[in-house]
């Protein structure tokens, strides 16, 4: 196994965390499929970035918010790994994909509740479901929660709520799915600057402010503090890790 090149695949890997994580495994020599919602000019980007690594990049279209197309995008997903590496498998998954909405319990719709449901835990669950038979023994598959499961700041309730679920859930995929060699772990990013939320932490100098000074190293995060965190919680170095939270937040609210 060690000889047959690694393939890693990254849910919402045109931009943000996903984008970072893609190159973070291309800079560690591992392939790369990414797949994306409806930003297909930023995926082809990604690829690009990813080949310039000397890597092979690959880019699919996916709703995770929507369960019923998972069927047709394994099958998707099946071509390409036989095509483009001749292989039935892949070795890591990054279920990265997601949004976030900021609104106080009392004014959280049930429309916004739903689609966050769908697409922060019921995609996640149901497509980690499906892609189960085609993960490779002993790979690996990194979760994406937030510090907002230890720590509180108002209008994140339901948000907030949907990746404790996803915390939950990974310890229970590291335990059923251990019998195959398949490590489980869920990374926790705290404030990042990205367009996540529409960009508020990023372009919002009160806010960025306000998030520096509650962290224990006096900034803001960037994605380049995820990515590299990601891609190495499937390298052999962290291969007794497993069903555990790894907070990536610069010690916020500590």
């Amino acid at each position: 196994m060690d000889s047959i090149k690694k393939i890693a695949l990254v849910t919402g890997g045109s931009r943000g965390l996903g984008r970072n994580g893609a190159l973070a495994f291309a800079r560690k020599g591992i392939d790369v499929i990414i797949t994306y919602h409806t930003r297909k000019e930023e995926a082809e980007k990604v690829v690009q970035d990813i080949e310039a690594l000397g890597q092979k990049g690959a880019m699919l279209q996916l709703d995770t918010g929507n369960v019923s197309t998972f069927d047709a995008f394994v099958a998707q997903l099946t071509d390409v790994l036989s095509e483009g590496w001749n292989r039935d498998t892949f070795d890591f998954l990054v279920n990265n994909a997601g949004f976030g909405i900021h609104t106080p319990i009392t004014e959280t719709t049930e429309e916004q509740f739903d689609a966050l449901m769908n697409v922060q835990f019921k995609g996640v669950f149901f497509l980690s479901q499906k892609l189960y038979p085609l993960i490779a023994d002993h790979g690996r598959v990194v979760n994406l929660s937030t510090g907002l499961t230890r720590f509180v700041i108002e209008g994140f309730g339901a948000y907030s709520a949907m990746k404790s679920a996803i915390e939950v859930l990974t310890k229970y995929m590291a335990k059923e799915w251990g019998k195959r060699g398949i490590r489980v772990n869920v990374v926790a990013p705290g404030a990042i600057a990205t367009d996540f939320g529409g960009g508020s932490v990023r372009d919002n100098k009160q806010m960025r402010g306000f998030i520096a000074n509650n962290i224990a190293l006096g900034r803001v995060g960037e994605a380049d503090d995820i990515g590299g965190v990601i891609a190495s919680l499937c390298t052999e170095e962290f291969g007794w890790v497993n069903g555990t939270r790894i907070e990536v937040s610069g010690g916020q609210m500590l």
